[in-house]
């Protein structure tokens, strides 16, 4: 999952960054609300962390334009701001949720995949698909009753391609979900990714679309 964090504290941007990174998500910071409006116009996040007090632009004014422009993105607004009104102004402007500063970075990731889960219709934080268990709170993928060993970049790549199962999925969108910003982003090493996937859940789970991309999920 690639998560757009919009947060301008000099301290907790890079600390949240790399927290989220160790749970296995794919974190890109923006540190002013122009950035952030611009990155969350692109359509390759599966979720918005969002600061109120962002310079430049607020983050209500950078969410607001986003609905207004029919952005559908999942959005949780983190901010000191805990007045009621300010709360239903959030709501009011498309928050999805409204977490408080302070805030226990548990209770942040508790919140993300609830709303990740509802945004993909999924009930609980485990994965069940062809064959395969993928637990998201632990961060653990189970297949005939014994667990799999996967590199966090592995996790990710399998875990964004169990959110989707059954669609093509182009090496751009794959790699888009492994990496966060600060690493070297080269789609050819996604087909390294798929071959040492496909070694330890089972070659038949990933098919290739020759010119397109890959597709999870069992043959028909």
């Amino acid at each position: 999952m690639r998560i757009l964090l919009a947060e301008d504290d000099p301290a907790l941007g890079p600390e949240l960054k790399t927290a989220l990174a160790k749970h296995g998500y794919a974190v890109d910071l923006a540190v002013n609300g122009i950035d952030a409006q611009a990155l969350g116009e692109e359509d390759i996040y599966d979720l918005v962390v969002l600061d109120l007090g962002l310079p430049d632009k607020s983050g209500l004014d950078v969410l607001r334009h986003w609905r207004s422009k029919k952005n559908n993105i999942p959005v949780l607004i983190l901010t000191a701001r805990s007045a009621w009104q300010e709360r239903v102004d959030g709501f009011e402007a498309g928050a999805d949720d409204y977490l408080c500063k302070p805030f226990h970075t548990e209770e942040l990731l508790v919140r993300m995949t609830a709303l990740l889960r509802r945004a993909n219709q999924q009930i609980s934080s485990q994965l069940e698909s062809s064959g395969l268990s993928l637990d998201e709170n632990s961060q653990s993928v189970i297949k005939d009753g014994a667990e799999v060993s996967l590199t966090g970049t592995e996790y990710r790549l399998l875990r964004y391609m169990m959110h989707n199962p059954g669609r093509v999925l182009s090496k751009l969108q794959l790699v888009e979900h492994m990496y966060d910003d600060g690493t070297e982003n080269d789609s050819n090493v996604v087909e390294a990714y798929i071959k040492m996937l496909r070694k330890k859940i089972g070659a038949e789970l990933i098919k290739t679309k020759r010119g397109q991309g890959y597709v999870f999920g069992e043959p028909t």
